[in-house]
């Protein structure tokens, strides 16, 4: 027997964050309660806490517990009943020569260069494109659950990578990042379109996609991937 798979959630401690700046809404403090201790937080335990809306970074698991605000919705993709629309299908088949590997957590140099591009691209408002080594090995390299990093080459060239944790009834989309330098690429809504596929492959019911802010920008790719499921007062409901 397995002892730690069969761990209760009851086993695990909760604590409140203390208020910071939120990272996608201005002029809005945010917390987090945070489940505790790590080493507890098994691929089963953490599969359960992403159903009850927690996501984790690093060895770091989460929920939103803000004061004053709940846009933070978690969403998952209902992959039986996913329809790719037609600009969807357009990015799969633009991307469809991609070379796919799969790997377990690595530190790896090329990676860090793409990773390091990607942040100065695309978030330099949230100061990310000067995080450190350490910082990037914290972030995406770091698991206590069943993870893996996906490799997307073409021609022998690095164009993407994605960090996936697989659960117990679907795939939890951690993070990607991809070359920014890429004209005319969807590189984004390809790597959703596989993951959902890959779904499919191993028989699971979901992709969970984090969390979904209806009034941020960054995160509305997220809303045309439907099906759309949310939690919403403890029970997952179609949005879309």
């Amino acid at each position: 027997m397995n002892l730690l798979h069969d761990i209760p959630l009851s086993a695990l401690q909760f604590y409140l964050t203390a208020p910071y700046p939120c990272s996608y809404l201005p002029d809005q403090m945010a917390r987090s309660q945070v489940a505790t201790p790590g080493f507890l937080i098994t691929s089963h335990a953490y599969s359960e806490l992403v159903r009850r809306g927690f996501r984790r970074s690093g060895t770091f698991t989460y929920c939103p517990r803000c004061d004053a605000c709940c846009a933070c919705m978690p969403v998952r993709v209902g992959v039986a009943e996913f329809v790719p629309r037609r600009a969807q299908r357009r990015a799969a088949k633009r991307h469809r020569s991609l070379e796919v590997s799969l790997h377990a957590l690595e530190d790896c140099e090329e990676h860090f260069d793409l990773y390091r591009r990607y942040q100065k691209a695309r978030h330099t408002d949230e100061g990310k494109e000067d995080e450190s080594r350490e910082q990037y090995r914290n972030f995406l390299l770091q698991s206590h659950v069943d993870t893996m990093l996906v490799e997307f080459r073409e021609g022998g060239a690095l164009r993407m990578v994605s960090i996936i944790d697989i659960l117990d009834d679907g795939l939890s989309s951690v993070y990607t990042y991809y070359d920014p330098d890429v004209a005319q690429a969807s590189f984004g809504t390809y790597n959703v379109l596989w993951q959902i596929e890959l779904c499919r492959k191993l028989k699971l019911d979901y992709l969970y996609l984090g969390f979904w802010i209806r009034e941020s920008g960054k995160m509305a790719y997220k809303a045309g991937f439907r099906p759309l499921q949310g939690l919403v007062d403890g029970e997952w409901q179609r949005l879309f």
